[in-house]
């Protein structure tokens, strides 16, 4: 696997609503093994009134059988914050390389040619997955 650089730009996190103030910092440590990171390229998402369910999927093309790689579970209140800096972040990436696009559009997708590298589609409109 390749090696991780835990360096990261000035402002590469946003702060978001509820986070500490500007003259705090927060020190965060992780372990290698939380610093390597996961891959997943689904997710599923459930909720009560209580809380948000993220469970983070990885799918292998070809395998009937996927496995959820990770299951974040958060309040209602971080669910509105986590989209709003997930879309704060989606801005600036497009801003900074161009339009992200979906499997299926042009230049989108995993196999190079705008199809979806037999992954499923990424439902967002009202449905459990993302």
């Amino acid at each position: 696997m390749a090696d991780f650089d835990d360096s990261l730009p000035p402002g590469a996190f946003s702060q978001q609503e509820g986070a500490a103030p500007e003259d705090e910092q927060l020190d965060l440590e992780m372990d290698e093994e939380t610093a390597e990171g996961t891959y997943a390229n689904l997710v599923m998402i459930a909720h009560s009134p209580e809380e948000f369910i993220l469970d983070f999927i990885r799918m292998v093309p070809g395998v009937q059988k996927a496995r959820v790689k990770s299951r974040i579970i958060v309040t209602p209140q971080h669910a509105v914050r986590l989209m709003n800096a997930l879309a704060e972040n989606v801005e600036r990436y497009e801003q900074a390389h161009g339009p992200i696009r979906e499997p299926g559009e042009p230049g989108g997708g995993f196999d190079g040619g705008g199809g979806s590298g037999g992954l499923p589609p990424m439902g967002f409109g009202g449905g459990a997955e993302a």
